[in-house]
């Protein structure tokens, strides 16, 4: 069974103290697995596993409730673990009121107070109705506790305006050090307070008292008399004397009362302007802090206050009201002129446009900022770009003085050669890197394209996101407020922004268009037409970029393609960039077919002629190694990106890499002809050595302090045999592994040519050396007027045919050095040559006497038998037909004689003959 989990513990909380609904992290140990396994949650015992969010089994979220108590500690309750225990504990703080004279992020709402007066409802501020200090005197706080004075006043407040006002409370909390005479003044002071409501209608109550009877009394008497006397004299009578004391009341109390009546006039007057001002200061008040918040750069305040002032004052028709609230909105649209002007100013961070944004929609500017903020975006980016190329193509022509300095020659050595790699060391290792160093100098060799593509591509990336976002942020309307949303705003914006997707994507495709066409302007002006160059290029091409430097700028385009592609930009918008990679990549194919075709070429320089035990130098390896590190410098750019095509797709493209790949075999194969058939004199061969492994059995190389002819010839022929058995078949295997196309045609079309070479090059060393071998047979043959008619017994074979066969040791020997493999060959030939001569002059003999046949049976077979492994079915016939043109021998005598002179001749020459008697298996081999 598996152990049971810890119980929760909980080693910290943040904040420790706080309101009610203050968000906490709590912290600890054995939390929970899950939030399934969360099923208590308490702080200061206060259950808040309703607001709790499980994180991790170290992390809760909540928000603390409405607790009992003020401090207390965090239990946590787990399915796993039980109920956990707390280090730690939360203190809950009291939320403060606001006073009418506090700073506050809210609007604090104006109370209704019924008007007694009017019968009606009212609203006045709330400092008419809470004096500050309504005792009148000074107020001292005192350092009682808080918490003491709840416990000491249960359910009571010290809030004089509250239903639950508390004198005692009141006096502790604010006059708790006030003396006693303080104390009774204060007592007066309210007095004073409250009798001050009826004082002006009880005096003028009391003013006019004596008045009021006078008026009674007549109005009484008047009465009587019209019920006594009943008639009409009497009644006008006393009408007329009702009417003279009337008007006797009223001008007696209109003198008495009429200055305190224009007093109270007065006073009222000034005192229904002061509450006006005091209610309304918010408004008259209103301009100014308009300017001070704009200084403040405070426009949420601004706008908040803007807000409150249209929906109090908007329609009013209070000419006061009016005038201060046009000065309000001429403060404000002199903030949207502002606001505009840094929406539209660059550069800007995206966090700022939208917050301009945000303030001009809550402001109700005119027009569509958001859409201005982005056609003032995109013209910048194309400003940019353009600044950029201009920048980069003057630095360019201003340095052209110093393009020639050792640190900045880029055409001395800005793109690495392989044959200068190779030619280092004379062993070479295949796949070895012909870039090392690249790094360290690439800021000073770097070319200004180079560097220009690299800023364009840097600076295109950097500001594109934050333009395609805030097109984003356009039109799901996430540029808005609440308060833009409630007014239907962002409705009418995520309407203007669909119907303005065309011009949009308009923009998306005129950077595009300019960032494509401004490299091309840089690396592939050819691409372009002659007005497009002009406003594009405007670069010195001295000569064309390096296919390594092609590479750089191709992986530096692929990294903004993927970048651009993150932002989730339609792939119809970024079709272009493809196609530009597409164009870099056929050209740096091309030109590193080119300079590699260059480097073939100058192979000649770098041939030492040392030789190695199988006949071979260093050419053929050279050759191989730079045609496979041109290979894999095309690697990366051969291999197909996500939405890339391949390059070999165009047809067009797939020849001109033929022929470009062929060129370079023809090349080297020139080369080679080139070295073999170049006059002594034009030969650097002081490094002239031979490799210690090889059987040099005669010394002639090392002896010798040049090579001749002949012996390059060899050399030559030994690397056209290399070549066709080796490597041209490696080359072809890394072309097909490389992706090339008609391989096979490269393969036979270079073969041919090599074969053509190697034939050519073997009939001029044939040519060399069996010609004064065949031309010496005929003058020896007939040295001392020798006569086949009559000639002596024969005694041994003539020294012609021993210095014949001494010559063709000679050509043995000096093949063997060069390479084993080509004796047969050469050998061959050679018997060949002499064999048909030998043939022919037999042939030409009218008649031979007994003993002239004799000797010339014992000439042809000597020669026959010593070189037998190298007889071909042409030597032979040539024997052949040489011993057919003889009589034959009929006594056994001769043929015991031409036996044992065979023998003798074997024996006397068996040193010379070593070289014709190794093993025929091994010999023949081509």
């Amino acid at each position: 069974m598996s152990r049971a989990r810890q119980p929760p513990l909980v080693t910290g909380i943040s904040p420790n103290e706080g309101i009610s609904w203050t968000k906490v992290t709590i912290r600890g140990e054995n939390l929970g697995t899950g939030p399934t396994d969360l099923i208590g949650l308490t702080i200061c015992g206060h259950n808040c596993l309703l607001t709790a969010e499980w994180m991790s089994a170290s992390k809760i979220v909540c928000r603390v409730g409405q607790a009992k108590n003020d401090k207390g500690d965090i239990i946590v309750t787990t399915k796993s673990g039980g109920k956990g225990t707390s280090t730690v504990s939360f203190k809950l703080l009291k939320p403060e009121k606001i006073g009418i004279l506090d700073q506050s992020a809210v609007w604090v709402d104006e109370m209704n107070y019924y008007d007694m007066r009017t019968d009606r409802n009212k609203g006045i501020p709330p400092l008419s109705l809470r004096p500050a200090n309504p005792l009148g005197i000074e107020i001292d706080k005192g350092r009682f506790p808080q918490k003491d004075l709840e416990s000491l006043f249960p359910g009571m407040s010290a809030d004089f305006t509250s239903e639950n006002f508390s004198a005692a409370w009141y006096l502790i909390e604010n006059h708790s050090t006030t003396s006693f005479d303080q104390l009774k003044t204060a007592v007066v002071n309210l007095k004073k307070q409250a009798n001050k409501k009826n004082e002006g209608s009880l005096a003028y109550v009391k003013g006019g008292l004596s008045t009021f009877f006078e008026a009674q009394d007549a109005l009484s008497a008047i009465h009587q008399k019209l019920e006594a006397d009943g008639t009409e004299k009497v009644e006008g009578s006393m009408t007329q004397k009702l009417e003279n004391v009337l008007n006797r009341a009223s001008n007696t109390a209109d003198t008495l009362f009429q200055e305190v009546l224009g007093r109270k006039d007065k006073a009222d007057s000034t005192r229904n302007a002061l509450n006006v001002l005091q209610r309304f200061k918010f408004l008259f008040n209103l301009p100014l802090n308009i300017e001070r918040n704009i200084q403040k750069g405070d426009y949420d305040v601004v706008i908040n206050d803007y807000e409150k002032a249209k929906s109090l004052f908007g329609k009013t028709e209070v000419q006061v009201f009016k005038k201060y609230y046009a000065e309000v909105e001429t403060r404000i649209e002199a903030l949207r002129e502002l606001l505009l002007d840094k929406l539209l100013e660059t550069p800007s961070t995206l966090h700022d446009q939208k917050r301009y944004i945000r303030y001009l929609s809550d402001l109700h500017a005119p027009g569509d900022p958001a859409w201005q903020c982005i056609g003032a975006q995109h013209q910048w980016i194309l400003q940019l770009m353009h600044n950029c190329k201009e920048s980069y193509v003057k630095e360019q022509k201003g340095s052209n003085a110093l393009l020639h300095s050792p640190m900045l020659d880029l055409d001395s050595d800005v793109r690495p050669s392989p044959i200068g790699h190779l030619s280092q060391s004379a062993s070479l290792k295949r796949g070895s890197s012909f870039q090392s160093g690249r790094d360290d100098a690439w800021r000073y060799k770097a070319p200004q394209q180079v560097v220009f593509v690299e800023k364009l591509t840097k600076l295109v990336v950097s500001q594109l996101p934050n333009f395609w976002k805030l097109w984003v942020s356009y039109v799901n309307g996430s540029l808005f407020s609440e308060t833009a949303e409630k007014s239907g705003q962002m409705e009418r914006s995520k309407k203007n922004a669909r119907q303005r997707q065309n011009d949009f994507k308009k923009m998306i495709q005129e950077v595009m268009n300019s960032l494509v066409k401004l490299i091309r302007g840089a690396l592939l002006p050819f691409s372009l037409r002659e007005g497009e160059l002009r406003q594009y290029g405007g670069w010195e091409m001295k000569s064309e970029l390096s296919g390594q430097w092609l590479t750089h700028v191709i992986q530096t385009v692929r990294l903004s393609s993927e970048s651009l592609t993150a932002l989730e930009i339609p792939n119809d918008m970024l079709q272009i960039i493809q196609d530009l990679i597409l164009d870099l990549r056929v050209r740096c194919i091309i030109v590193t077919l080119q300079h590699t075709a260059e480097d073939i070429k100058r192979l000649a320089e770098k041939e030492d002629w040392i030789v190695d035990n199988e006949g071979l130098t260093s050419l053929p390896s050279q050759f191989e190694q730079c045609i496979i590190h041109s290979l894999q410098s095309l690697k990366t750019v051969l291999d197909c990106k996500p939405g890339e095509a391949s390059v070999f797709q165009q047809q067009k493209t797939q020849e001109d890499v033929c022929q470009l790949s062929i060129g370079i075999m023809q090349g080297f194969i020139d080369c080679l002809e080139q070295l073999s058939t170049k006059p002594d004199g034009d030969i650097d061969t002081s490094h002239l050595s031979v490799d210690v492994s090889s059987p040099d059995l005669f010394g002639s190389i090392h002896e010798e302090s040049s090579l001749s002819s002949e012996q390059r010839l060899l050399i030559a022929l030994s690397n056209c045999r290399y070549l066709e058995r080796h490597t041209f078949l490696n080359i072809a295997e890394h072309f097909e592994k490389h992706g090339f196309q008609g391989v096979d045609k490269i393969t036979q079309v270079s073969m041919e040519s090599l074969k053509e070479l190697d034939q050519r090059l073997f009939e001029m060393y044939i040519e060399f050396k069996a010609d004064p071998i065949v031309g010496s047979l005929e003058p020896g043959i007939y040295a001392g007027y020798f006569d086949w008619k009559d000639c002596l017994v024969p005694t041994g074979v003539r020294n012609y045919l021993k210095e014949a066969l001494v010559n063709i040791i000679a050509v043995h020997a000096e093949v063997f050095t060069i390479s084993k493999d080509l004796v047969p060959r050469v050998m061959s030939r050679v018997i060949e040559a002499v064999s048909e001569e030998l043939s022919r002059l037999m042939q030409c003999v009218s008649s031979f006497s007994k003993n002239g046949a004799l000797q010339a049976k014992l000439e042809i077979c000597a020669l026959r038998d010593t070189v037998a492994i190298y007889l071909t079915p042409e030597s032979k016939s040539s024997f052949k037909q040489a011993l057919e043109a003889l009589p034959q021998l009929s006594s056994g005598t001769d043929r015991k004689l031409l036996e044992e002179l065979l023998n003798k001749f074997k024996s006397s020459m068996h040193l010379q003959l070593t070289c014709f008697q190794a093993s025929s298996s091994a010999m023949m081999k081509t």
